[in-house]
């Protein structure tokens, strides 16, 4: 018999506003951390991507933390990226009822974050630079937090952040519970547990390389000039996928030649500001477009539902970093597929990459057979129509208010005074006597 969230000392709200998400079993990891971490106990978790790890640290945070004072909250998350710390509230605002729960992070402006601070946040969740700018700035006051959540430490590791991290918990009172949460414990994220966590109950879930198992792996000899055809063949034929690319130049363009594949695309990377990480995530998710094209930003941290397929377009730096995008599908107990492709001059680096995974899969040649949708009724944005006779169209101009203008005419001159005045021109001659017009 299955444990239920009130067996492990969930309170009662909580509980319902769970089952009102549908949410009425726990996972794996929330099962074995909530009861310790209910009882104010520090805890170290391991457990792949898209296991529960929000919940499991989120339900005793919402459940044990105080009513905070302007500028000084009582709880505090520190996450690695802007899309996961953005995730983190919005999950943690799903049950938390009267507890005030804000999020800052870089990359968009200090207003709306300072009134909130001022205003009294119970539980913030944080980017580690942001919040470091805001107590420079004296509206962020972290001597009060009794209650410390560290996510994605290995990412934050990954990152550079872990001094700052450590600046930051240096501030936090000296009697306070430490949850850290990973995929991976070890190098930096044991040192951390080591100097921060006081006889922490330690927690693990899953095997050693959890994403690597749960997904279905493939890798394909391809050429670099034939990438963009059979990525786009790929998407057609898996349903919603994410396309990793190594850099932030190199996922606009790929976002640009897939679109004119005919694939609806959005793309995302530490280049575009928040709002349009944001509305590419939406339309992903929502299913307004089939494929997003990103770097290692959205490789960590961020659960989209029913992503069937992952391509590595290009190959990822390291192990770590294939093991986090591939995390991106095969979540939760689903299937995915992730598809590598390898051009001839790369095969040496990815036979040393498989072998630190442990993937003895072979290159093989382009197969779509092995490719399949995880649900053949998933949603597939409706494809664009094209105009009846695009050569035909006259180019118009849009109004500010949205409604067509008029056909563009190609002689009208660019500076308004010139217009005005050969509009004035025509009128005179209309209104003049024939005579006069000869």
């Amino acid at each position: 018999m299955s444990t239920t969230f009130a067996q492990l000392g969930v309170p009662q709200p909580i509980g319902h506003a769970l089952s009102r998400r549908g949410i009425t079993k726990p996972f794996d990891i929330q099962a074995a951390t909530l009861a310790d971490a209910l009882k104010g106990r520090d805890v170290c978790g391991r457990a792949p991507t898209g296991s529960g790890k929000t919940l499991a640290f989120g339900i005793p945070l919402v459940a044990r933390v105080g009513r905070a004072q302007p500028r000084r909250p009582e709880g505090l998350v520190l996450a690695p990226t802007r899309e996961l710390a953005d995730q983190i509230a919005s999950d943690l605002r799903t049950f938390s009822g009267k507890v005030r729960v804000a999020v800052v992070y870089g990359g968009v402006g200090y207003g709306p974050q300072i009134r909130a601070l001022r205003g009294g946040v119970d539980i913030l969740v944080a980017c580690p630079g942001r919040l470091e700018d805001l107590i420079h700035q004296g509206v962020a006051d972290l001597s009060a937090v009794e209650i410390v959540v560290i996510d994605e430490a290995d990412r934050m590791a990954d990152m550079g952040f872990i001094p700052a991290v450590r600046r930051l918990l240096d501030q936090t009172a000296n009697e306070r519970q430490t949850m850290l949460f990973s995929a991976t414990l070890d190098s930096e994220v044991a040192s951390l547990t080591r100097d921060y966590q006081h006889r922490p109950v330690r927690h693990e879930v899953g095997q050693g390389t959890p994403d690597v198992v749960d997904a279905d792996h493939v890798f394909w000899h391809v050429d670099r000039t034939k990438r963009i055809e059979v990525s786009a063949r790929t998407i057609d034929a898996a349903g919603p996928t994410i396309v990793f690319c190594r850099t932030r130049r190199g996922s606009d363009r790929v976002a640009r030649q897939l679109s004119r594949a005919g694939v609806l695309t959005a793309a995302i990377h530490g280049g575009r500001n928040q709002n349009q990480r944001t509305r590419a995530l939406k339309e992903f998710a929502s299913g307004r477009v089939q494929a997003l094209v990103a770097t290692d930003v959205v490789a960590r941290g961020i659960h989209v539902e029913d992503v069937s397929a992952i391509i590595h377009y290009d190959l990822p730096a390291d192990h770590k970093a294939y093991l986090h995008r591939s995390g991106r599908t095969a979540r939760a107990g689903k299937e995915g597929i992730v598809v590598s492709l390898v051009p001839p001059d790369q095969i040496k680096e990815l036979r040393h990459m498989k072998r630190r995974l442990g993937l003895r899969q072979p290159v093989t040649d382009v197969d779509l057979t092995d490719i399949q949708p995880l649900d053949r009724k998933a949603r597939r944005p409706k494809p664009r129509r094209a105009p009846a006779n695009p050569g035909r169209q006259p180019t118009t101009r849009r109004r500010q208010n949205g409604r067509p203008g008029r056909p563009t005419n190609k002689n009208r001159s660019r500076h308004p005074r010139s217009n005005r005045r050969r509009s004035a021109s025509k009128s005179r001659n209309k209104r003049a006597p024939a005579g006069a017009r000869n």
